[in-house]
């Protein structure tokens, strides 16, 4: 039978949890920096051999796609940690029948796209064989739940290798080929191999991990048991992801393509280090059903709070890091980008601000279902009116300052307007400091312990960077992008490690798995 908890980590022993949850840190960020040099020549082949109007066009598609997919897994991408945790069946069974609880989920989240490709392509016309572009629905929930089966026994490594290397080399590569068959479709089609690609890297390493479902036969009374059990879950999920994406549908609504375009590479680099949260989620699942099942609920506390702050800490210098020297990189996709750059900077202080909220998510899932639920859609509604409120407000406000001779800007259309585009990226900030600060408050309540991961060595450590960000920004921009990011993480990253990790954050980091039992007193 499967282990119970992380494949080679007993979390019943002395500081085994957090020392699974530094494994899992680790691992996050090998997986960042190799996320990074992969996706970055995907954005510069797109901008500068597809250009903004079809990067824009591909992204109103994949991201409707991507959100469909998420609905499809019906929460089972966090949930089935908890199902492995409580039930004494086979674990390869309870697998199975997630998987094909999410294939159900799929064939109605495909059908409904397949019928209305319009939700795909909201400002462009429908060509050629688009409207298949929903069936990779399939290849990214059951991809989800095989890597999220992966993970709670402790295989991190497996999503690093299937999204971090896997996905995104195999749609650059391909970007780079498709462009001399077709500049109109080779960004979709180099999109469905990656998807068949990544689905691969997922389907084989669990096959041999939980080996083949002998004796195992669908039960649909369970299945829709879980179905049902699952449905606040499913609803998080997809408002948590859908909030992440739903600026690029506005934008869709309201703005051309290209300007879409090059809001979705500010978008792209922006959402990397949210990769790090996301990918903690196996890991973090495990370690808080355990815990809660022993009743302690300071513990679970603890656990948000030390992985708050780690994915803070992370997040905030990448953020500075990408941020400050913003134009080069957005100019690194091509010169019609670097008009993005002020959405760059927004969405990065987005992703740091969302830290709390995330990591608050996870124990609210288990504690407190509903609530969560409410405030994740109140999340939505406030991220909805900030932002068209802030497009209007902004295309006001530039005829305004024209006329009163504070600006010299010409007069464009406003769909093709960059500057009231990033209302969208405010919007999202401000909804996603709205979340932080509830999700925080009551997990904090509930647990009986504070769950913010905020510590003021962080302070200290920004302005190390931005110190060291003013001095790259008086280079050249190649030196900023060869050199200064670099430079920007070492000083932030010096500070941080010397004024805000504590010694037993150090240890723990420093912990090989196999240490644990060894050396309990220092995890």
């Amino acid at each position: 039978m499967s282990k119970p908890a992380a494949e080679g980590l007993d979390l019943h022993a002395p500081g085994a949890d957090m020392a699974a949850l530094a494994k899992g840190g680790r691992t996050n960020v090998f997986g960042f920096l190799i996320r990074l040099a992969a996706r970055l020549p995907f954005l510069f082949i797109a901008g500068r051999v597809y250009g903004a109007d079809a990067l824009g066009r591909f992204a109103l598609a994949t991201i409707t796609v991507e959100f469909a997919a998420q609905l499809a897994t019906l929460g089972l991408k966090r949930g089935l940690a908890r199902q492995l945790s409580e039930e004494k069946r086979p674990h390869v069974h309870i697998v199975w029948d997630a998987l094909l609880l999410t294939m159900f989920g799929s064939v109605v989240a495909a059908g409904v796209l397949i019928a209305m490709p319009q939700l795909m392509f909201p400002n462009s016309p429908i060509y050629g064989l688009d409207w298949l572009l929903p069936l990779t629905i399939f290849g990214w929930a059951l991809s989800d739940i095989a890597l999220a089966a992966l993970a709670y026994r402790g295989d991190v490594a497996a999503t690093v290798k299937a999204r971090a290397i896997v996905e995104p080399w195999t749609i650059s590569i391909a970007a780079a080929a498709l462009a001399f068959y077709s500049r109109r479709d080779g960004l979709i089609l180099a999109y469905v191999l990656s998807t068949i690609a990544a689905l691969t890297a997922s389907i084989v390493p669990l096959l041999r991990s939980y080996g083949h479902p002998r004796g195992w036969a669908p039960k649909p009374a369970v299945l829709a048991k879980l179905a049902l059990r699952n449905v606040p879950l499913a609803g998080a999920d997809a408002i948590e992801w859908g909030s992440r994406r739903l600026d690029i549908y506005i934008l869709g609504r309201f703005f051309l393509p290209d300007i879409v375009g090059i809001y979705y590479v500010a978008q792209q680099v922006a959402s990397l280090p949210q990769k790090l949260k996301t990918s903690f989620d196996p890991i973090l699942g495990p370690v808080i059903t355990q815990k809660l099942g022993e009743g302690d609920k300071p513990a679970v506390a603890k656990q948000v709070r030390q992985v708050g702050f780690w994915i803070i800490a992370a997040q905030l210098g990448i953020a500075l890091a990408l941020g400050i020297p913003g134009e080069a990189v957005m100019g690194l996709v091509g010169p019609t980008f670097v008009g993005g750059t002020a959405a760059l900077a927004f969405l990065l202080g987005a992703e740091a601000i969302a830290a709390t909220a995330a990591v608050s998510e996870a124990a609210l899932i288990y504690v407190a279902r509903w609530r969560n639920l409410v405030i994740s859609l109140a999340m939505v509604i406030v991220q909805v009116l900030v932002s068209v409120g802030l497009i209007y407000a902004l295309r006001e406000a530039v005829p305004l300052l024209r006329d009163w001779g504070w600006s010299t800007r010409p007069e464009v259309d406003p769909r093709a307007d960059p500057i009231s585009a990033a209302g969208v990226a405010i919007g999202l900030m401000v909804a996603l400091a709205f979340a932080s600060i509830a999700k925080s408050r009551l997990a904090a309540r509930l647990l009986g312990a504070r769950v913010s991961g905020w510590r003021w060595a962080l302070l200290p450590a920004t302005l190390a960077a931005a110190a060291a960000g003013a001095l790259v920004l008086l280079t050249p921009e190649w030196t900023q992008l060869s050199l200064g990011v670099a430079l920007i993480l070492g000083a932030y990253g010096w500070v941080i490690w010397r004024r805000g990790f504590s010694h037993e954050d150090r240890e723990l980091f420093r912990l090989k798995p196999k240490d644990v039992a060894a050396e309990p007193a220092a995890a």
